[in-house]
């Protein structure tokens, strides 16, 4: 090892502290008071619900935990969109969990809690998972609820959901554990099963206030829609459960005695762990996102055997693509090589950049992996396609147009983790947000953005120039040095990792090591939906 190697690791491995604080911190939800609060009215908080209801021990991955992170400042924040969502198995039965954070503004919906139902909705969905709500929220925060409430994606788009997982067969329970009011009434009940906690649980269109104003009744809540009511009078829930723990421990045997899902079939074997030390990936992953490296060399350490079988090695050579398997699971990995290399003519390549040759040979590999019945992992680090006269020329057009649309068409699960770099159309080509990955993650070295922090700074900085010019005012060198940094500082922060996260473009910011956990979970998630479709390009063929 040698002090690139050292200074590398030292780097990355403080990225990854700076995340498990950022982590910690977030699992706080509304803070120490709020849970206190929560405590003291016999409640456990979302976290520990989902950990008493989750098997002990087993994997369990969580979707969103950064979601809002720095948003929402003037109202006070939103931790994790208010509501904790996490795959993992009850009873041995994977499941995803969906668990209202009533520490964080009584559990209130925020646009982003909207947008992160919605996510754990399609995983649900995509997956055929049950899903488990854990229902405990004053309904939509009114200071926005107009960017909650009416358009597509919003509030109601989750009572639609329910009712098409229902006739998709997908198991859903909910157990009301503290408000639910309003709109938000009609998630329990439009689930398969519901559960209400005596005393703290409660389920009503208008609570006792908003009655005595719309038409003079004087009710109390607990008279209104609390347990007994809808578990003896209105017929509307189906369990009374004491308490939290009893609650908990119901869905657990409705779990338990659910029958075994379906299998797409995809192919599993014995796992192994690599061969290759997977901690080295923190001293092969270098200081600065422009420094080229072996992608080679991460991805023999994140896959059985550190085997990696090479489909048309010599070919396209900016593009790896092959055949491996992580954690026992086959698996097609296209992954951009971030080193320079050179083709048979003697010609230098850029790594990170795509090619007609490498776009031409990844459009192929993910055609075989569907005929195949392969799940596609997708490695990013790439900077875009290739530009300039000789690839115009070469129709780099037309060949990246082949690998996007073999891309959208895939009907094998894809798995999305971003190592480094995710520029531009490179980032639609290596199957971005917008391509349907079942599950997409970023490492902590990853930058999300059209293009880089300082050519867009440089960009943007001349149509600054050229507009304070029409203007007649002078720039000196001293003004343009800082409001170049001015921009530059401004785009950094919009190409971080956690600025993806904050607004779910990924699903996770993850320590490298838990890759293999990730894509293997989620290719045991997607075993459970049969792949019904078969891979057809349309007019772009192969």
């Amino acid at each position: 090892m040698d002090i690139t190697f050292n200074k590398n690791e030292d780097h990355n491995k403080l990225q990854l502290s700076s995340l498990k604080r950022k982590l910690k911190k977030v699992k706080e939800g509304g803070g120490k008071i709020r849970i206190e609060k929560h405590h003291a009215q016999g409640k456990m908080t979302a976290r520990e619900r989902i950990a008493y209801l989750l098997d002990e021990g087993a994997d369990q991955i969580e979707i969103g935990a950064l979601v809002g992170d720095e948003m929402y400042a003037e109202h006070g924040g939103c931790p994790s969109g208010g509501v904790v969502v996490i795959i993992g198995y009850i009873r041995g039965r994977q499941c995803i969990v969906v668990a209202n954070d009533a520490t964080v503004k009584a559990g209130a919906w925020f646009p982003i809690t909207a947008k992160k139902n919605l996510r754990a909705q399609e995983i649900a969905m995509e997956n055929r998972l049950p899903i488990i709500y854990l229902v405990d929220s004053a309904g939509v925060y009114l200071p926005l609820q107009d960017q909650i409430f009416p358009d597509k994606e919003h509030f109601g788009r989750i009572f639609r959901n329910n009712a098409i997982m229902s006739s998709m067969g997908i198991p859903q329970i909910a157990a009301v554990m503290g408000s639910c009011v309003a709109g938000g009434a009609y998630l329990p009940i439009m689930s398969d099963e519901a559960l209400i906690v005596d005393k703290t649980g409660s389920i009503f269109l208008a609570g006792s206030y908003l009655v005595k104003a719309a038409i003079g009744e004087d009710v109390d809540n607990e008279t209104l829609g609390g347990a007994t009511t809808h578990c003896e009078i209105s017929g509307v829930t189906d369990y009374k459960a004491k308490d939290d723990q009893h609650a908990l421990e119901t869905i657990k045997n409705l779990l338990d005695k659910m029958g075994a899902p379906q299998s797409a079939g995809f192919n599993r074997e014995k796992a192994t762990l690599p061969t290759e030390d997977m901690k080295d990936i923190y001293g092969i992953l270098p200081i600065s996102r422009s420094e080229p490296y072996d992608m080679l060399e991460i991805i023999r350490r994140l896959v059985d055997d550190s085997k990696f079988e090479q489909y048309k090695a010599g070919y396209g050579k900016t593009l790896l693509t092959g055949y491996a398997r992580i954690d026992g699971w086959a698996v097609g990995i296209v992954a951009n090589q971030r080193k320079v290399v050179k083709t048979k003519k003697g010609e230098m390549r850029f790594g990170g950049v795509i090619y007609s040759d490498s776009a031409d040979k990844a459009t192929r590999f993910i055609a075989n992996c569907n005929q195949k019945k392969i799940p596609l992992v997708f490695l990013q680090d790439v900077t875009g396609f290739m530009v300039g006269s000789k690839s115009e020329h070469g129709g780099i057009i037309k060949d990246g147009a082949k690998m996007v649309n073999a891309v959208s068409n895939s009907v094998v699960p894809k798995f999305t983790v971003i190592v480094g770099n995710s520029y531009g159309a490179g980032n639609y080509a290596m199957c971005g947000k917008a391509y349907d990955p079942r599950l997409i993650v970023s490492w902590p070295s990853a930058a999300l953005a059209v293009m880089s922090g300082n050519s867009a700074a440089k960009v943007l900085l001349q149509i600054e120039k050229a507009t304070l010019k029409k203007k007649g005012e002078t720039i000196t060198r001293e003004k343009e040095e800082a409001l170049y940094n001015t921009i530059k500082a401004r785009y950094d922060h919009q190409i971080s990792p956690y600025y993806a996260a904050a607004h779910l473009w990924t699903d996770a910011i993850i320590d490298p090591l838990e890759t293999r956990k990730w894509i293997s979970m989620g290719i045991e998630a997607a075993n459970q939906a049969p792949v019904d479709k078969s891979f057809n390009m349309g007019v772009l063929q192969v």
